[in-house]
């Protein structure tokens, strides 16, 4: 075998380990820049669904603080309505107080009373009686006056109640929208917060990716380079074959040629030939 051939070989093989090693290492950490690209990617997804449901989640309030904002208006409205119903109603109690007489409706109601009694039981004349009668009427008046009041404070005191009721509706539906905004505010918050974690691990993955793809280069380089030294080597192990093969059929012919020279020689002087010698002289035709 050709010396330096064989130590050209060795030295191929030295490097074809070198590279393997260094092809191998750039391989494992391409993976493991893979593996890191890929649990951020994971993270990114959960962060992404936490944001979705936020998101429907402040949406949902928001939907809900629109209707309650519009409740609270309607409510501010109604008191609204209310108020001024209230203000009519003490303009008129204030007319009506005007006409309010001085005697208790209980003396008036017991005046008509008295007199209709007196109507019905006694015979008086017919002047005297338009007399009880024209006071009849005039003591009715006063007393309508009372009823007309009392109706006009019962109807007050109603739409008083009727503007608080509406006053505290719109406070509940002020303070429970108040709450749900803060609530919605915090859903909303929490969402960006979300997002920004979701864009810096982006980079992040995205950084995993690039150096994961720097290091797939670099192996694939140095695979390349191991693919071109095993096709030296297989080039050099192919000439040293072929040379051993010429060496060994010059060493076969050196033989042939040597044991010939020999059955001649046992030819002339007459001694007996092996088989394998008489062969060889056949094969010359020397017998």
């Amino acid at each position: 075998m050709p010396e330096p051939t064989t130590k050209k070989v060795e030295e191929l093989n030295h490097q074809l380990a070198a590279l393997k090693q260094e092809r191998d290492k750039l391989n494992n950490e391409a993976r493991v820049w893979a593996e890191r690209r890929n649990a951020i990617h994971e993270q990114i997804k959960t962060l992404r669904g936490e944001a979705r449901n936020l998101r429907e989640k402040r949406d949902a309030i928001n939907q809900k603080v629109k209707e309650l904002k519009g409740l609270r208006e309607q409510a501010k409205s109604q008191q609204k309505e209310k108020r001024a119903q209230v203000t009519k109603a003490r303009e008129r109690m204030r007319v009506v107080m005007g006409k309010k007489p001085s005697r208790r409706m209980a003396d008036i109601q017991k005046e008509i009373d008295s007199l209709e009694w007196k109507i019905q039981t006694t015979s008086i004349p017919v002047k005297e009686e338009k007399v009880l009668v024209d006071q009849i009427r005039i003591l009715e008046s006063q007393r309508a006056v009372h009823r007309q009041l009392q109706e006009l404070k019962n109807t007050l005191v109603e739409l008083q109640t009727e503007e608080k009721a509406f006053a505290t509706r719109a406070k509940l539906h002020h303070e429970t929208l108040a709450e749900l905004a803060e609530q919605g505010q915090r859903f909303h918050e929490q969402m960006i917060e979300s997002m920004t974690k979701v864009q810096s691990l982006k980079s992040e993955a995205d950084a995993a990716h690039q150096k994961y793809v720097e290091f797939r280069q670099k192996a694939s380089e140095a695979h390349q380079k191991v693919l071109e030294l095993l096709q030296q080597i297989d080039s050099l192990k192919q000439e040293i074959q072929q040379k051993e093969e010429e060496q060994q059929a010059e060493k076969r012919q050196e033989l042939r040629e040597e044991a010939l020279k020999k059955a001649h020689e046992k030819m002339k002087r007459g001694e007996k030939l092996t088989w394998e010698e008489f062969k060889l002289l056949g094969e010359q035709g020397a017998v």
